[in-house]
Order: C-alpha cells, then sequence, then structure tokens
C-alpha cells in the first residue's frame, strides 16, 4: 500500500509518502521563527502551514516518481494539537481525498508516536509497554494491541518535554530547550545540584514535573545570571538527571509489575541522549528487550503519520469526512 501522510499538528510542516513499511520520502519543515518568541505562536503556526502545505506535497510525489491518484489512502492528524493548526492539514487532506477518491484517515497524533517503532524496527509486535515522553504529552501505555491501550501513568501538571523548554527559556537558552540542554548536559556533572525528584501519591505511576522546574527558577534568582553561566552545563546535566531519573523509576516500576519483556520508547523526548543510554541500560539489567524509534521519527514528522494511517487502511478503519479536529484528543478518545 501506498500512503500519504500529513502532519501540522503544532510547528511542524511534514509530508511523507510510505510504501508498506518503507518510507519513501519524509519532508518536515521546522518553523524557525517561532524562536523569536521563545515558545510557538499558534497564528503564525497556522499560515506557515498554508504557505508550505501544498508545494510540499507536490514536491514529494515529484521526488518518488509517483502520481496523487496513485496513492492508496490519506493518513492526516486530527489531534491532539493547535486548533487552527490541525484544520489546515485535515482540511487539505479532505480536499486532496475527496477529489482523488481516496480514503481517508484521521489519526490520532499520540498514537502516531508509538507506531513511529515500526518504521524503525519493523519486528516488533503487539503487545508491549510504551513511555510516551513529549512536549505535550507524558504517559506509560500498555499497548496490547491496535487502538487497545491502558494508561499506567501520566503527568499531573507539565510534560517531561515542557519541563525542559521552561528549564531552557530560565537558562536563557534558545528555543527549544530540550536539544540544547541535553547538548550542554553532555559536558557537566549530573550531580552537581541534587535537583527535587517528585513521588506523586496516586494508584497510578504519575509523573510531576512543575516542581522541578520552580526549583530551576529559585535556584538561578538565588545564584545569579553570573554563577548560572559559570555552572551552565552542571545545572543542564543536573536537572536533565531528574527528569531522567523520575522516567526511569516510574516506566521500570510498571514494566515489572505488568512482568513486559518489551518496552518501547516514543515521542520528542526519546531523542535525548542520557534517556536513551538510562534506559537501554536499565532494560539490560532486567531482561526487557528495549525498543527506540531513529531520531528522524522521534520529532514530529509525516511518517508516522502515514504508518498510523497504514495500520488504519489494514484494518478498514476509514475515517468518515465529516471528523473534526480534536485538539485536545487523547488515547481513551480515539
Amino acid at each position: 500500500m501506498l500512503i500519504l501522510g500529513i502532519e501540522t499538528s503544532c510547528d511542524e510542516t511534514a509530508v511523507a509518502i510510505l510504501h508498506d513499511n518503507e518510507v519513501r520520502v519524509n519532508l518536515v519543515s521546522s518553523q524557525l521563527l517561532h524562536q523569536q518568541f521563545g515558545g510557538v505562536v499558534p497564528e503564525f503556526a497556522s499560515r506557515e502551514h498554508l504557505r508550505l502545505l501544498n508545494r510540499m506535497v507536490t514536491e514529494a510525489f515529484a521526488q518518488v516518481g509517483l502520481r496523487p491518484d496513485e496513492i492508496d489512502g490519506i493518513a492526516v492528524t486530527r489531534g491532539p494539537g493547535l486548533m487552527g493548526a490541525l484544520l489546515v492539514g485535515l482540511s487539505f487532506a479532505k480536499g486532496l481525498a475527496y477529489a482523488l477518491h481516496k480514503p481517508l484517515l484521521g489519526v490520532n497524533h499520540i498514537e502516531g508516536h508509538i507506531m513511529a517503532n515500526f518504521l524503525t524496527c519493523p519486528k516488533l509486535d503487539f503487545p508491549f509497554l510504551c513511555l510516551l515522553v513529549s512536549g505535550g504529552h507524558t504517559q506509560i501505555v500498555d499497548v496490547n494491541d491496535f487502538g487497545d491501550y491502558r494508561i499506567f501513568g501520566r503527568s499531573v501538571d507539565d510534560a517531561a518535554g515542557e519541563a525542559f523548554d521552561k528549564a531552557g527559556r530560565i537558562l536563557e537558552l534558545p528555543y527549544p530547550g530540550g536539544p540544547q540542554i541535553d547538548r550542554l548536559a553532555r559536558q557537566g556533572d549530573p550531580e552537581f545540584y541534587q535537583f527535587p525528584r517528585a513521588k506523586v501519591r496516586s494508584d497510578q505511576a504519575d509523573f510531576s514535573f512543575s516542581g522541578l522546574k520552580t526549583a530551576m527558577l529559585y535556584l538561578v534568582r538565588q545564584r545569579g545570571r553570573d554563577w548560572t553561566r559559570e555552572h551552565l552545563a552542571d545545572l543542564c546535566a543536573s536537572y536533565q538527571e531528574a527528569i531522567v531519573d523520575v522516567l526511569k523509576m516510574n516506566t521500570f516500576e510498571v514494566a515489572l509489575n505488568l512482568q513486559v519483556r518489551k518496552l518501547v520508547l516514543a515521542g520528542g523526548v526519546a531523542a535525548n541522549s542520557r534517556l536513551r543510554i538510562v534506559f537501554e541500560k536499565e532494560a539490560t539489567r532486567l531482561g526487557i528487550e528495549l525498543f527506540r524509534p531513529s531520531l528522524k521519527y522521534c520529532t514530529d514528522n509525516a511518517a508516522m503519520i502515514a504508518r498510523t494511517g497504514l495500520e488504519m487502511l489494514k484494518r478498514q478503519k476509514i475515517t468518515p469526512f465529516s471528523v473534526s479536529a480534536i485538539p485536545n484528543l487523547t488515547l481513551s478518545t480515539n
């Protein structure tokens, strides 16, 4: 099957064409204009999607030498994300699917991150446990089958990626802060400062990162900017270690309780180098097989949307044209 994937949930305009499990083309245009604002401006994101999407779809078909009428389905993100940005992609996909008489496949962006692992690890099969960790979500998900999920832990406040980006702003690093902290932390001492590790009182293995961010804010205020700049790498390493430590503790606690043999990482923070090292080491120690998507499939991309659409088409889960964009879409409302 040939699937066209379209992703416009936030500030990446992305288009991909998938042939079964082979990515034929995967185009991503990151909107660098948001860097000057220290975060994503929703209206500007929507305008950039409008400007870029048609030309990127045209370029994708040109690169693989295919005509639009040769595809078997059109997969597009319907949520979660920014409402305006989602509407641009969804409206474009609806129009194209209608004109070409092709199936429309409305994809849950969170589900897309999970399915990204199948692009890198085609031998992966259900069931497995997944740590989905991104700018908007931090969840431990028991994936029994495609569309069959149980959530065993989630963030009660800031997601891990959000905590990284907020610390980046506090440290006056370029946006997005997560990759910058990861880069600087490689030259720092993770034991330089003991940031708090929150343990949420709940029946689930929930996460809380808002206190960690606040601790960084107060520390910088107390010690001053000169001290912060002098110890920037050490602060990044210590802060990163606190996040990774909590992610490891909660995830492997659930893994041991469920006696899982396969653990999957997903989401933009799954690209974090320290997270990948720590989880590989702990999984090996416990005899759990760890699966990680390639770095290019961790952050928002259309290949993961196309791969999810492929799974939907295989199972004849066709989306009606009446589908709406849902900014707060969750796995439970999938």
